[in-house]
């Protein structure tokens, strides 16, 4: 018995650590270019920037229970692709949707935030945090509003 656990450990093993292909469509680490140096004085040039138009938006006031959302509108204003690896909401209440694949230099693009208001009340402020390949690599959104609860519902 021993023996097959050993065996089937091995096999497990040596499957998990096989090379796989590079398949179309799939990002690759060839394009994370974090140039640093220990004087500090690197060439950013060849970076990626991620330029929003706006990175807060106030919905104002709305109703408890209503879902609202935002497209936070960016430009790709440096010299390689930006990738946006992840993006995540402050809460479940705060779904954010993001481009999967490579921006290339120049390019737009827009991530857009759906925040629901179920359950919650007065001011509230919610936050999107992006990771991406540019420098620096976090970037922070914030949505806001003020939730008015029906009477009915007080």
């Amino acid at each position: 018995m021993k023996k097959v656990i050993i065996i089937l450990s091995v096999f497990v093993c040596a499957v998990s650590c096989k090379e796989t292909k590079k398949e179309d469509g799939k990002i690759t680490t060839d394009i994370v270019n974090i140039p640093a140096t220990a004087s500090g004085k690197a060439d950013n040039s060849s970076l990626p920037v991620i330029t929003f138009a706006e990175e807060n938006h106030d919905f104002g006031k709305i109703t408890q229970g209503e879902k609202v959302s935002y497209a936070f509108k960016f430009k790709n204003t440096g010299g390689t692709d930006l990738v946006i690896s992840s993006a995540q909401g402050s809460c479940g209440c705060t779904v954010p949707q993001y481009p999967k694949g490579p921006i290339p230099a120049g390019s737009d693009g827009v991530i857009n935030v759906v925040f629901n208001s179920e359950g919650k009340a007065g001011k509230v402020q919610k936050t999107v945090t992006l990771l991406s390949n540019a420098n620096p690599n976090t970037k922070i959104l914030t949505i806001s509003t003020e939730i008015i609860v029906p009477e009915d519902k007080k």
